[in-house]
């Protein structure tokens, strides 16, 4: 049990009380989820010991951060953590060589677990070193602020919705740099976002806050796929699958796919990827057709069969959702209610999906 964040908190403010008890992984990234004011940042403020809980039991990884039953309370400089926050907050008078020095320098040498040539190549910033903070642009700026938390050697990584003052542009640039950031380190990440393509993108576990208090948590992939949660409830809502390269087809330059756990395939439009290479892939609702029978003759590609497993009232009175399960793999469908009579849906009752469009995430 070690290799695992406790977090149990209570803390009441104005107007909300956080109140939170989370069991998460030690590794890899766990999101924070939920609309404006529902707690996502008091939590870390919480966890990077910014704001002291009256009631709250903190262990990370096996190191105790935090027992007020015991008075024990582990000031910020002493939690092995980074944090970064919206923007950036570099020093202006500073190169990013001097930012990033600055971030290393806290760390006696003995203790440093991630060096400079490392966390440059994660980010991508070699080029940088010798620009000052107002030469940069904002997906630059965040990716230096994130090299000086890393070069903290921190135990524990913590980004405040790092995306979000960014455009749309500067997002796709650096989303890539935190893709690496999850692949390549043995590390824990506590990533706030209020975005469901991030989550969809980047984590492994998803935590959904709703005015201090945990809605659910547990696996993304399982999480996105309930009907019961506001996320099958968005346009974009969809489901997370990873997939295992088997093949490539050369003359139509279509990726083969297997899902986890079965023998069902898909096909992509996409280069060749080595042979038993995870890709992750993001099914969109919207993007799902249902159909009694095989469809013949069809365009599209990857027609799959699949059973019921439950109905949900959409957002919009037009339409409906459809959970459906792959032989352990669930999809989602969003269909109009008159399709649902016209097809007589129900419970346990088997289909065909055709399946529109995949998107291949990371």
């Amino acid at each position: 049990m070690s290799d695992r964040l406790q977090i149990a908190l209570r803390l009441p403010y104005r107007d909300f009380q956080l109140d939170v008890d989370l069991d998460l992984p030690g590794r890899g990234v766990t999101a924070l989820f939920g609309p404006s004011g529902s707690g996502k940042t008091s939590l870390l403020r919480c966890v990077a010991g910014l704001e002291r809980p009256p009631h709250g039991l903190l262990r990370i990884n096996g190191e105790l951060w935090q027992d007020s039953q015991r008075g024990h309370f582990l000031p910020p400089h002493r939690r092995a953590l980074g944090y970064v926050f919206q923007e950036a907050s570099l020093f202006e008078h500073l190169s990013v060589r001097g930012n990033l020095e600055y971030g290393r320098k806290r760390i006696p040498t003995r203790e440093r677990r991630i060096d400079l040539d490392q966390a440059l190549a994660l980010l991508g910033i070699e080029h940088l070193l010798e620009r000052l903070p107002a030469r940069l642009s904002g997906g630059e700026r965040q990716r230096v602020g994130i090299a000086r938390a890393l070069l903290t050697s921190p135990r524990l990584l913590l980004l405040d919705e790092p995306l979000a003052a960014l455009d749309p542009q500067r997002k796709q640039e650096i989303l890539p740099y935190l893709e690496r950031l999850h692949d390549e380190l043995d590390m824990p990440i506590l990533y706030v976002s209020h975005a469901a393509d991030e989550v969809a993108r980047l984590a492994d576990h998803l935590v959904l806050l709703e005015s201090g208090t945990v809605r659910a948590s547990g696996p993304v992939e399982q999480l996105l796929a309930r009907l019961d949660l506001p996320l099958a409830q968005s346009e974009d809502a969809g489901v997370v699958l990873q997939a295992r390269v088997t093949g490539h087809d050369a003359d139509y330059q279509l990726l083969h796919l297997a899902l986890p756990g079965n023998e069902q395939r898909l096909r992509i439009a996409h280069a060749p990827q080595p042979n038993d290479t995870t890709l992750r892939l993001k099914v969109q609702a919207r993007d799902v057709s249902l159909s009694l029978d095989r469809p013949e003759h069809s365009s599209i590609l990857n027609l799959l069969p699949v059973t019921v497993h439950s109905l949900a009232e959409a957002d919009n009175p037009a339409h409906v959702l459809v959970r459906l399960d792959m032989h352990g793999t669930p999809l989602l469908a969003r269909i109009t209610r008159y399709s649902r009579d016209q097809l007589g849906l129900h419970t346990g009752q088997q289909l065909w999906a055709q399946i529109k469009s995949v998107a291949l995430l990371a």
